[in-house]
């Protein structure tokens, strides 16, 4: 830990520079175990959907959904699920068994997920080059990305979900909470409202300084667990090279100053960007 506000050392070894690096969007295993459909595969599938936290979620995930969480836990990852986390119009996420300990499960709908405002972070993002209008392609590079920002974000000193692993269209994460989930900063009184702001201001340079930008961050993406401040939702977060890093760095800055300023702090969004880029 660092002494200022108890973050997290950032790993001084981590060079910015994978954003040049192609993301591999082709099938998975999941897609050849959805294919084969064989009898064991058949028999894991109806027993997830007739799961009771899985029932709703059942007419719109493919079977290669399926397939994904089937090969999760051939895999190792998961054991047993239990309940939603969150339900959002684009991903679902549930806490999961994991051999060693709570895990949480971040599952994207492939058909109900909004194709045009995911490709205006991905459209110009070099990483993410050549995967075309392909709706399944563009929902798993999305979910790559969020794995690979994950990463980023957790060695530049920002305390986020230690990403775990993919498999199509499934996100393994560390869960955030004990027995309850943590708390999105929009949802609890907080109490040193400048501390908190000095917190998430320093998150912000760090993230800037390893080459990535949120492109959402507000107080709905600030998760408070057991008095610390994790950032989540890094679906995404673009890389400074993105032609529109500059408008989504603004409009964050915006966002956080509102709510901060409201809560008392001293802040704009041209000082808190002035921080940010140290320009």
């Amino acid at each position: 830990m660092s002494d200022d506000y108890g973050l997290i050392d950032s790993d001084a070894s981590a060079v910015p520079g994978d954003e040049w690096e192609a993301i591999d969007v082709s099938d998975t295993e999941s897609d050849r175990i959805a294919r084969r459909q064989d009898r064991e595969f058949l028999s894991f599938r109806k027993r997830i959907k007739d799961a009771d936290q899985f029932k709703v979620e059942a007419s719109v995930f493919d079977d290669a959904t399926f397939a994904a969480i089937y090969k999760l836990v051939q895999d190792g990852y998961i054991d047993a699920f239990g309940g939603p986390i969150s339900t959002g119009k684009e991903a679902s996420v549930y806490s999961a068994k994991g051999p060693d300990g709570t895990v949480a499960v971040k599952i994207y709908r492939i058909n109900a997920s909004d194709f045009r405002q995911m490709r205006q972070y991905l459209d110009g993002d070099p990483r993410f080059e050549g995967i075309g209008n392909d709706k399944k392609k563009v929902v798993l590079a999305w979910v790559k990305k969020e794995f690979s920002n994950l990463g980023r974000a957790r060695d530049a000193g920002v305390a986020v979900p230690d990403p775990i692993t993919t498999e199509r269209n499934v996100l393994v994460m560390e869960y955030l909470g004990d027995e309850s989930r943590g708390r999105r900063l929009a949802e609890v009184e907080i109490e040193n409202p400048q501390t908190a702001f000095e917190v998430v201001r320093e998150y912000m340079q760090r993230l800037y300084r390893a080459g990535l930008i949120h492109g959402d961050f507000s107080e709905y993406n600030v998760v408070v667990q057991n008095g610390e401040l994790y950032v989540i939702d890094l679906g995404q977060a673009v890389t400074v090279h993105h032609p529109n890093s500059r408008e989504f760095l603004e409009r964050d800055c915006h966002n956080v100053a509102r709510f901060f300023e409201a809560l008392g702090v001293d802040v704009t969004q041209s000082s808190l960007l002035e921080f940010v880029t140290g320009v």
